[in-house]
């Protein structure tokens, strides 16, 4: 008669898949997380400068001559939505027009800065105390404040007018 033995390596195959198992899904979330994390960084990048660029051909708000009533508020909804009308979406989630701050070179308390013109002065925009929420994180935290600078380019000025749109 034969006498059964006992492999006692048996099962082994199974403990060794839960554990791997285990590890390359924590990889696939920490790739995941990682590369929304970058996304949501190129996507604020890329707010500031389409904002930017579309507040250096409108006019600095309080200008004479220049009907700059919405003016702010179209900028915001470029760096927001990605056009000057606002949408249902924000590009980037959770960003508001609390976190957006918009500067030019010429202020009305300062009459010895650069004028914003065709050609002369600069505006600013900026994303600031923007929190982001890593994917099944229970906490946000801080990014860093994204800016973009460019020249005045039309200004709203057109060719031959000495006002704006």
């Amino acid at each position: 008669m034969r006498r059964k033995t006992y492999n006692s390596e048996r099962g082994i195959a199974t403990i060794e898949f839960a554990v791997m198992a285990a590890f390359f899904l924590m990889m696939i979330v920490a790739v995941v997380a990682g590369g929304h994390l970058f996304w949501t960084h190129n996507a604020m990048v890329e707010s500031t400068r389409r904002g930017a660029r579309f507040a250096a051909t409108q006019c600095r708000p309080g200008s004479v001559g220049c009907d700059s009533s919405n003016t702010i508020a179209n900028i915001q909804n470029m760096v927001l939505y990605g056009s000057p009308t606002a949408g249902t979406e924000p590009l980037v989630p959770n960003l508001t027009r609390e976190n957006i701050v918009i500067n030019y070179s010429q202020r009305p308390d300062s009459p010895d800065s650069e004028p914003f013109g065709v050609a002369q002065g600069t505006v600013s925009v900026r994303i600031e105390r923007f929190s982001y929420n890593f994917p099944l994180a229970p906490s946000a935290f801080a990014m860093p404040p994204y800016e973009t600078t460019v020249r005045g380019e039309s200004a709203g000025y057109t060719a031959g007018s000495n006002l704006c749109d």
